[in-house]
């Protein structure tokens, strides 16, 4: 009884924090609306602060940003917001502009045809969508093998067991694009200059050889991390240090 009462405590302590969560959200939109593009930032901010998180959120806060054209954090919030809506289209544009709006112009390694075909189908859904996907198709085949099972019609039995057995396949490719998500969030992790300007070291010591330039609002990949420097790898394949000060991870 007691872990029930605290259970329904709990949930009314959540829908209350949401909904004021909610209020602040539009007062930062009017803010917004207004050209009170920093008191909006700020606002956000405050509902990021409480632990509240969504696309919706970080899109808004990236486009007051980029009004203020503050590149690097636009650029880092159209990145946070693309990774809880990778489908969205109006966040991909408004990233592209910020992009544009870099200084630095990156060229990308090529990708073979399978690996970016691959990739493109990863990238269709977060990992939660693959396993929904996959839940609900394993569902659907034990539902449909038990129809065929029962089934005494042949006609019946044939398309209950050829759709069945092609929604366990559907499950399983979407298991494997699940984890294979979830790897590429795992194992790539990446960062937004913030520095206006920053020379990348050879070696994580400000002593060391200077090997390249980068501006505030590139993305790199962050492949090791040693005291207060971070390595980091540019799709072009260049390599070097920079001090984590002058970036933020994704």
């Amino acid at each position: 009884m007691k872990n029930l009462i605290s259970i329904v405590v709990w949930l009314l302590i959540s829908s209350i924090g949401v909904a004021q969560s909610e209020d602040v959200f539009k007062q930062a939109n009017e803010l917004y609306n207004q050209e009170k593009y920093q008191e909006a930032i700020d606002t956000y901010s405050s509902i990021l602060n409480q632990g509240q998180e969504s696309g919706s959120l970080y899109y808004n806060m990236a486009n007051a940003h980029y009004k203020l054209s503050n590149i690097g954090p636009s650029i880092f919030y159209y990145e946070k917001a693309l990774a809880l809506a990778p489908n969205d289209e109006d966040i991909k544009n408004n990233l592209s502009f910020a992009k544009n709006a870099a200084i630095d112009s990156i060229d990308i390694i090529p990708e073979g045809v399978l690996s970016r075909t691959i990739n493109s189908f990863t990238n269709m859904f977060s990992f939660d969508g693959w396993a929904w996907i996959s839940i609900c198709c394993i569902l659907m085949f034990v539902v449909l093998f038990m129809l065929y099972y029962n089934a005494h019609i042949s006609s019946k039995k044939r398309l209950f067991f050829i759709s069945s057995w092609l929604l366990l396949m559907i499950g399983l490719f979407s298991i494997f694009f699940a984890f294979k998500q979830y790897n590429l969030i795992m194992d790539n992790q990446y960062a937004i200059i913030f520095a206006q300007e920053i020379t990348i070291k050879s070696e994580p010591n400000l002593r060391s050889e200077e090997v390249f330039e980068l501006h505030e609002g590139t993305k790199v990949k962050i492949i090791e991390t040693v005291n207060d420097w971070k390595k980091i790898k540019l799709t072009d394949g260049k390599i070097g240090w920079i001090p984590s000060t002058d970036l933020k991870e994704l």
